[in-house]
């Protein structure tokens, strides 16, 4: 295999701690050539310079194979900036139109559903990622007077709307499950009866696969008491947002939620990360649960073309779970981030060897 060349922005709060992790077993795969460069972006960047990345930082991220992320955003910078300027700046610029985020429940992982089974937890949501509700579109007019009004536009082109229903019709076929499209369309009767029509329009190519429509209030209802009813699910950017963190909710809290970024055609990187946020409350004291970054790192070896070192990295990661001796204070344990990352790469490479 080339060497992969992939660019680590590490970014705020507990981001450098997981994310030092997820290098360390990206370093420990058997098989992966990879070189690293970091890029100190982020908050802290955004303090000293007054931008959340240099003016060619996407030239300079162009050359990677993939994007490694730990979290953007800390205390004294605008939400809206750390976020519009660092993370949707890269999803937009590199067209990494597809989220891609396993709600799954591993073995030994907490649940908080009464009687749910391991295997009644089982989803892949892919959530468009381009445009739809966080498209930036809209306008505010006349600001400070009596008058003012704000406009925020829902953009849903045909382009955006059926690649992203497309590449879950094929998802749900490769992987046999039934495939299950989120709107809202009772209440907004251009953007989401829209998404509805294009998702039959698509559905039409593929006849062997079973779908369902839910209301998004309706669907939340039956994540929680029927999450059996989920396999591939597909929603805009909005719903998959909400939705997946309540799916990351029941299935082991937010230290077990990843996410890829993906541009499926490969023009440009890729970018994967944990979405649990940067976390500025326990950063700097070595407590973090680095699980999601480590899952991260398993969503990248299927990217790279090596999908059974990506089911590995999950396994051990459902071994020290299940031992239940190493994990960190938000799953109930009183081990370090570097020891549970240790703890997954020992039963990783042991598990290669065998």
């Amino acid at each position: 295999m080339p060497t992969k060349h992939i660019a680590v922005i590490a970014g705020d709060g507990i981001g450098p701690e997981v994310i030092s992790q997820g290098v360390k077993l990206l370093k420990a795969v058997p098989g992966l050539d990879a070189q690293f460069t970091e890029y100190p972006w982020g908050c802290e960047y955004y303090l000293k310079t007054g931008e959340m990345m240099p003016e060619n930082g996407m030239e300079l991220l162009k050359a990677s194979d993939a994007i490694f992320l730990g979290a953007v955003g800390a205390p004294g910078v605008p939400d809206h900036v750390s976020l519009r300027d660092l993370l949707l700046k890269i999803r937009r610029g590199f067209d990494q139109y597809i989220n891609l985020r396993p709600v799954k429940l591993l073995r030994g992982a907490p649940c908080p559903l009464k009687n749910a089974r391991r295997e009644d937890i089982d989803m892949v949501f892919i959530r468009e990622n381009s445009e739809g509700e966080y498209a930036g579109a809209g306008e505010r007019l006349y600001p400070g007077t009596p008058r003012e009004v704000v406009l925020q536009t829902g953009v849903f082109s045909r382009h955006g709307t059926e690649r992203v229903i497309r590449y879950a019709y094929n998802t749900a076929r490769r992987m046999g499950k039934t495939l299950t499209s989120i709107t809202k369309s009772n209440a907004l009767n251009y953007s989401m009866v829209y998404w509805d029509e294009i998702f039959r329009e698509v559905g039409r190519d593929y006849p062997d696969i079973k779908t369902h429509q839910y209301l998004v209030d309706a669907a939340s209802m039956f994540m929680v008491m029927q999450p059996e009813r989920f396999g591939v699910v597909v929603c805009s950017n909005l719903f998959g947002d909400i939705l997946t963190d309540l799916g990351a909710a029941i299935s082991g809290g937010m230290g077990l939620a990843a996410g890829a970024n993906l541009n499926p055609e490969g023009v440009y990187p890729s970018m994967f990360e944990p979405i649990h946020g940067s976390a500025p409350d326990i950063a700097g004291r070595g407590i973090a649960n680095p699980l999601a970054t480590l899952w991260s790192v398993s969503q990248m070896l299927d990217h790279f073309g090596m999908p059974d070192e990506g089911a590995k990295v999950l396994a051990a990661m459902e071994d020290v779970l299940t031992e239940g001796r190493t994990l960190t204070p938000d799953l109930g344990g009183t081990a370090s981030t570097s020891e549970v990352a240790d703890a997954v790469i020992a039963r990783y490479l042991s598990r290669k060897a065998a």
